[in-house]
């Protein structure tokens, strides 16, 4: 199937008019290794660059081990990808979808491995054959890790320090590359896929995976332990506010005010820190926009996951070698203006574009919606301000201020606790201006109560007691009144 294998088989490969025939399979394999074709050929007496009498280490998964594989494993490894490479035709190899790519891969290296008398176990083979084609197609010793829905950040900081999130909880894995080289190929290999690249010229990168899930790269001389790779993961099952309320994020009367919230077209700013889970909230907000709406979504790195059948998803564009062609968050939402939208959703707000969202806000583009980062929602009003007077805008501080509050129904905040859990501690809404002060009132409040014997801390949602909210004109509108004021009543008796 492969020119360097075997290049009678190889459809699009052109006729080679050598007066031998090809050499089977093996043959080639055996010279790639260094070894005699002959099959009888006994062992040689001196040791190769492989131990052949010392077996392997077991390889459990390698998101699981507490130590490193031992440096046998690797070197076995080394020589069996290196025979692997020059065996191998890789421009036939990506003709070929991934499983057939795969399955080749794997005879090969499985006649690699029986000509180097490489002593191992079926699992310790299978366990190599998966490194190895991960090497080639995939993303190397991060494959297991991707594959894992319980994990929320992959955490690379160089070729031997890799970092796992699991339930909130920060933890050093096993896994490990043979370089920073390899890691470089991996970094180099998930931005090209967004049309983006990664070097000295330029060393910092944001891109996706093809699931959307968030990747920030940054490589030396600006990381100097060697390239470090950041992964903000997303779940292949996507999240509902049920789940949330199965996890304990939100009480389910609470649920109920943010689908009314999200259903009603209030305009609303998610707020948290880093990993509070605001993405994965506003996520499951845009479950209830009626799928008859126009929906435009602005990010950085595309990664909102929208269920609505009319969605146009606008992403940032960083500038180019000779520093033109940068297209900014704010050039994206004046664009937004003029494709006649009905909702505008901006994934972080962080910068001038605050301004122009707001503005969109308040003239016509009711449910909108967007994150910042605040530990607040009062905090993240002010911070709302300072990104416009940072943008340059000369307004009188009164003045932004009451766009804001023109502008902003809802803030939600999210937060992650000590324990690694993640919670909806407060909806608040914005009431007014008095004066020059913001006026806000909370809805619900999430209120700690201790811990349990494990370190998980026990806390329950309570409404404030407000009885009719400034978003209720607007729930009557939609003729959501009963079930809103049904959601607050349930909530003040929980």
């Amino acid at each position: 199937m492969f020119g360097k294998r075997s290049q009678g088989e190889a459809p699009s490969a052109a006729p080679t008019p050598a007066p031998a025939p090809a050499a089977p399979t093996a043959a080639r394999v055996q010279a790639a290794v260094g070894k005699a074709a002959a099959p009888a050929a006994p062992r040689p007496a001196a040791p190769s660059a492989v131990n052949t009498n010392v077996r392997t280490p077991p390889a459990p998964d390698p998101s699981e081990q507490t130590e490193y594989r031992s440096e046998a494993y690797y070197r076995v490894k080394s020589t069996i990808f290196n025979a692997l490479i020059e065996t191998i035709d890789l421009t036939q190899l990506a003709q070929l979808d991934p499983e057939s790519a795969r399955d080749e891969i794997r005879d090969i290296v499985a006649e690699i491995i029986s000509i180097k008398n490489v002593v191992m176990s079926i699992s310790e083979q299978e366990a190599l054959l998966d490194d190895i084609c991960n090497d080639v197609l995939g993303y190397g010793p991060l494959e297991p890790l991707l594959a894992r829905d319980d994990i929320a950040d992959v955490m690379v900081n160089g070729a031997n320090s890799v970092f796992i999130e699991v339930a909130g909880k920060i933890s050093k894995t096993g896994i490990r590359f043979r370089d920073n080289g390899q890691l470089m190929n991996i970094c180099q290999r998930i931005v090209s896929q967004v049309g983006r690249r990664v070097d000295e010229a330029s060393p910092i990168c944001d891109a996706r995976l093809p699931d959307g899930s968030r990747v920030n790269v940054i490589v030396p001389p600006l990381a100097i332990d060697g390239p470090t790779l950041t992964i903000r993961k997303f779940r292949k099952d996507k999240l509902k506010l049920s789940n949330l309320v199965e996890y304990g994020s939100i009480s389910p009367a609470g649920a109920k005010i943010l689908q009314i919230i999200g259903a009603c077209r209030a305009n609303i700013l998610i707020s948290g820190g880093t990993g509070s889970g605001k993405t994965t909230l506003l996520n499951t907000l845009t479950a209830f926009i009626d799928p008859t709406e126009r929906v435009i979504t602005c990010e950085d790195a595309a990664e909102l996951q929208l269920q609505q059948p009319h969605v146009v998803r606008l992403e940032t564009r960083p500038p180019n070698l000779e520093g033109s062609g940068q297209v900014t968050m704010r050039d994206l939402v004046k664009n937004c203006l003029r494709m006649r939208p009905e909702r505008i959703i901006v994934g972080e707000v962080r910068g001038s574009e605050a301004f122009d969202l707001l503005q969109a806000m308040n003239t016509g583009h009711d449910g909108s919606m967007g994150t910042l980062h605040a530990n607040t929602p009062r905090e993240a009003l002010s911070r709302l301000e300072s990104m416009i007077t940072m943008g340059g805008f000369s307004l009188p501080p009164k003045t932004i201020r009451e766009i804001i509050v023109a502008a902003v129904d809802v803030v939600i905040q999210a937060a992650r606790l000590r324990d690694g859990s993640r919670r909806i501690t407060q909806i608040t809404e914005v009431m007014g201006l008095e004066g020059e002060t913001v006026i806000t009132q909370d809805i619900l409040v999430y209120e700690i109560q201790g811990e349990d014997q494990n370190g998980r801390i026990l806390g329950k949602h309570r409404a404030t007691g407000v009885g009719r909210p400034r978003f209720w004109e607007r729930a009557r509108y939609f003729g959501l009144e009963k079930e809103l004021a049904q959601a607050l009543d349930e909530a003040e008796n929980a």
